[in-house]
């Protein structure tokens, strides 16, 4: 007799209305975890602060242990919280999650310099500038368009050393890069205390020190000592913060200051470059998948 499988998992439809209570009723009945995705193909770009959307159709997967029989759970799922249910509980095998990681992950190179490598694997080219950085709790690896599109940007621009500001850094990867490649002193700046916590190991792990990477919240009093000093600002955000933000990031450039700006699709770039078109003519730099990379400089 074959040995249970160590997982198993139920798969459903439902209403964004009726996820909060059907994600309740099933972690009374054992649920391991909920995973909820879009089952429609709707796009959720801008969530408003403090707001959690959801898609109108949401698949909804919960994991549960191996051993345990489902079939009295698929038959007690109230109706009123479902739209569909699957009919047999699915087998979920074992698998060594390291390496499954691991195995989509592997060196990038942005630009003529500069390579993002993950810490398991040897950099391909040892005399290049090498970043070492691992997927983790914040955004940016390089895998996404847009730190790719701002990477090559970082790397072609900063030939000697300058200030940078990297605003919403994340994981700090481009205010990283930024100082590997010779820049002068980076501020990176989030409002996401998680990001602070990353953007510091990661800075740590590829040999620059705090006194050349300074990592804040955006009220922190250091961020007004840098107004009208940068000489690059990079912000990979979204589109609606971009907008938000105009006056902040403008603020921060010295005269002839460079400013880069993505996280935006093409069809919302024009929204962003007109909030900046008074203080920043803004073009379109790069295009990768449908995003865009902004580009403009400040009158000298």
């Amino acid at each position: 007799m074959s040995a249970p499988p160590s997982w198993q998992e139920l798969h459903f439809t439902a209403k964004k209305e009726q996820v909060s209570a059907l994600e309740s009723w099933l972690f009374e009945c054992g649920a391991l975890s909920v995973t909820l995705e879009d089952d429609a193909d709707q796009p959720l770009l801008e969530p408003g602060p403090g707001e959690t959307p959801l898609w109108e159709a949401v698949s909804v997967t919960a994991l549960f242990d191996g051993d345990l029989s489902l079939y009295s759970v698929i038959n007690a799922v109230p109706s009123h919280l479902v739209v569909t249910r699957e009919a047999q509980p699915i087998p979920v095998a074992d698998r060594e999650w390291t390496r499954v990681w691991e195995e989509q992950f592997h060196p990038m190179q942005m630009g003529e310099r500069l390579w993002v490598c993950p810490s398991w694997t040897a950099p391909p080219d040892p005399a290049a500038v090498n970043i070492l950085l691992d997927p983790g709790l914040a955004f940016g690896t390089g895998t996404h368009p847009t730190t790719a599109m701002c990477l090559r940007a970082i790397d072609a621009y900063i030939s000697h050393p300058i200030r940078v500001v990297d605003y919403g850094c994340g994981s700090g990867i481009l205010g990283i890069a930024a100082a590997r490649l010779g820049s002068g002193p980076v501020l990176a700046i989030d409002n996401d205390p998680q990001a602070l916590v990353a953007s510091r190991a990661n800075a740590e792990t590829n040999g620059v020190g705090a006194d050349h990477f300074v990592v804040v919240m955006p009220d922190d009093s250091a961020v007004p000592k840098w107004a009208g000093t940068t000489d690059l600002v990079v912000a990979n955000i979204l589109a609606g913060p971009l907008v938000n933000l105009a006056p902040t990031l403008v603020s921060l450039l010295a005269p002839g200051g460079q400013l880069l700006l993505a996280g935006l699709l093409e069809d919302q770039a024009s929204q962003v470059i007109d909030a900046y078109a008074n203080q920043v003519p803004l073009k379109i730099a790069g295009r990768e998948d449908g995003w865009v990379l902004l580009s403009g400089q400040r009158a000298a």
